[in-house]
């Protein structure tokens, strides 16, 4: 019997990957510490010492299972938002929500759409349930709606994939129009907004929850790994109408919480004091990325997000050496788009004073080397 036999023909057919090649593992390869972790939209300025607190305390019942109903965390976060409790799903991140909302919807050789060049870790979904990924090109450094819908009508997708504000490129739609969009959509094609980065967005940018809410083919999904400083601790959760929220249920690992981690969700909603002023340093950060590129001849994009991209004005190669350079030769970490044209683009995660004054310096002395290099 061969070693493969046991593995369905689907998961035969699959490379073993990972979405994201992490820091820790660049680390292992390269042989060099990461000085400034500035690459994968994380909050460098931490959760609220209200948090901690509140993870410390978990940490002495951490030998207990989390409740697999989500109780006090769906009631904490229904108050937040101001809708019910009954509207929302609880998942491990916004990466595990995905996963069960691809296993949900789609059979082998079902069409999906999305962005090309939009998370891959999506797609990776995608590709694990046999999926059929459809992809449309951005327009102009942002998802093309239109395309998005035309390419639904098309292929008769039961499933849809869009973020706002986007990653890579940190660029956002009005409110307005992401509501258009999904009334455009047939009844019969589910809406994955992503939505991530929210906390950060323009205000103007993000539906209101009665706009969308009452509409079972759209899933909002929302995350505490950003803003709220909390990406290790993997809480996400969805937002949708009782009957789809409600299948989360059907097929979630209903123990997949830790307790830790829903503490600090729960502590970390209570404390929007906090969050204002992660807010307001992510926003200073984004302006000084935005002018230490521009010090040094790049053009960062407009961003939503905790990040900028940043456009190197020449191809993939280049903005790759720059990402190596930066690493190898520094220690600074950051990332870039995976397709072209996003990949002419850096990206770099907005973070603490003392990174930036890394990334001030280390950058214009990999663009001096690779100029002499040329």
């Amino acid at each position: 019997m061969s070693a493969f036999s046991r593995f369905t023909p689907l998961v035969q057919s699959l490379p073993a990957t990972i979405p994201f090649v992490g820091p820790e593992a660049i680390e292992r390869q390269r042989g060099r510490k990461v000085a400034a972790r500035i690459g994968a939209n994380e909050s460098g300025f931490g959760p609220a010492n209200s948090v901690l607190l509140a993870m410390q305390q978990a940490a002495a019942e951490t030998w207990k299972y989390a409740d697999p109903e989500n109780y006090e965390l769906k009631q904490a976060l229904a108050g937040h938002i101001g809708t019910s409790p009954a509207n929302i799903a609880v998942g491990e991140g916004i990466d595990g929500l995905l996963g069960q909302i691809v296993r949900l919807v789609i059979e082998p050789g079902m069409p999906v759409v999305t962005s090309f060049g939009a998370y891959p870790t999506f797609n990776y979904h995608v590709a694990g349930h046999g999926g059929r990924l459809v992809t449309v090109p951005y327009a102009g450094d942002r998802e093309d709606l239109d395309g998005l819908l035309a390419t639904v009508k098309r292929e008769n997708a039961p499933l849809v994939y869009f973020a706002n504000p986007d990653n890579p490129m940190g660029s956002w739609w009005p409110a307005d129009r992401i509501v258009e969009f999904a009334n455009a959509l047939p009844e019969t094609t589910l809406l994955v907004l992503d939505e991530a980065y929210s906390e950060t967005a323009p205000s103007e940018s993000i539906p209101a929850i009665d706009s969308l809410i009452g509409k079972p083919n759209v899933i909002r999904t929302r995350t505490f790994s950003k803003a709220y400083g909390l990406a290790g601790s993997r809480v996400g959760y969805a937002l949708s109408t009782p009957g789809t929220a409600a299948a989360f249920d059907k097929i979630r690992n209903h123990f997949g919480m830790n307790r830790i981690g829903v503490a600090a969700a729960i502590a970390a909603l209570a404390d929007q004091r906090y969050l204002e002023e992660v807010i307001a340093r992510i926003t200073a950060s984004r302006e000084r990325i935005s002018r230490i590129a521009r010090d040094n001849g790049l053009q960062p994009l407009p961003s939503a997000t905790n990040f900028v991209a940043i456009d190197c004005g020449r191809d993939t190669t280049y903005a790759r050496a720059i990402v190596d350079r930066l690493m190898n030769e520094h220690g600074v970490f950051i990332r870039m788009p995976g397709v072209a044209p996003l990949n002419r683009c850096i990206r770099v995660s907005t973070g603490p004073e003392a990174e930036m004054d890394l990334l001030e310096a280390a950058l214009p002395a990999v663009l001096k080397s690779l100029a002499a290099g040329s």
